[in-house]
């Protein structure tokens, strides 16, 4: 996904219009054009399908493939510059050739979907990941809790793991409203976390030994991290203080904390 995102620029490579790759289909819409170009995009596995609406109020449709790297280096872009070139250059004289940055004043806006990450989920063809969580629960996601689609079914099998290690990491986070007295003063002061709930800090995380471990994790060629650590939905810095360590590291290409992606309460849906 992050791949896509970088590529959403306005440098374009330099490929002819051709019509083996893009087919157009106008039609009229009741309503009036704003005088700016206004793209929406679904890029798929296959092909990319890119809508806009034309200064005038017309809407055109084509699509074109995806991957063509003999061609261009990104289907969206090149989509948007085609379609530019094609309706606005003969109306403005504005060049948009390919290698030249592209006026944006003349677009009005860009909507993006795509369903690459979905596919790569699916086909299970994603970056290597390993998991890091916290200690004495490297196997809760794997364990799950029964969540399945048919209940009765016998023949049911579990689903292959996204991450192929996992670093127990030795942190605990407890919520006060679960201890004993002796506990909270033990601890010391709690803390309060996003949700309002208060917290004591049992263990800090080593950062040292955390990243001893990360830096094994890069020599075993696993490039995506996911970090997702117990009561991070309310008490994050935990999970900041790892993320932040291994971004230091500028080794790993995605590093995704369960605090930012989905703050859920309990840990093997957030996880």
């Amino acid at each position: 996904v992050s791949t896509v995102h970088r590529s959403i620029t306005l440098a374009f490579s330099s490929y002819p219009l051709s019509t083996h790759t893009m087919s157009n289909n106008v039609d009229n819409l009741t309503g009036a054009g704003d005088g700016k170009f206004h793209f929406a995009i679904d890029r798929g596995g296959t092909f990319t399908d890119v809508v806009c609406r034309l200064p005038n109020g017309q809407e055109v449709v084509f699509k074109l493939l995806s991957e063509d790297p003999q061609h261009y280096a990104d289907a969206p872009t090149e989509g948007i510059r085609r379609l530019l070139d094609q309706h606005d250059t003969p109306v403005t004289g504005i060049d948009y050739s390919r290698g030249r940055p592209v006026r944006t004043d003349r677009i009005g806006s860009i909507r993006m979907g795509t369903t690459v990450a979905t596919n790569a989920l699916l086909e299970r063809q994603g970056a290597r990941m390993a998991l890091l969580t916290t200690e004495g629960f490297g196997d809760l996601l794997e364990i799950g809790n029964q969540a399945r689609p048919d209940i009765f079914d016998l023949s049911c099998k579990t689903p292959s793991l996204l991450y192929e290690q996992v670093v127990q990491v030795k942190e605990r986070v407890i919520l006060e409203e679960y201890c004993s007295t002796e506990l909270v003063e033990k601890l010391g002061p709690s803390k309060v976390g996003i949700t309002g709930e208060k917290v004591l800090i049992e263990q800090v995380p080593d950062l040292q030994i955390v990243k001893r471990e990360l830096e094994k994790l890069r020599d075993a060629g696993i490039t995506s991290l996911a970090i997702a650590l117990m009561h991070a939905y309310t008490f994050v810095e935990h999970e900041r203080m790892i993320g932040e360590i291994a971004k230091q590291m500028n080794c790993f290409e995605q590093i995704s904390m369960s605090h930012e992606v989905m703050p859920m309460v309990k840990l093997v849906p957030r996880g």
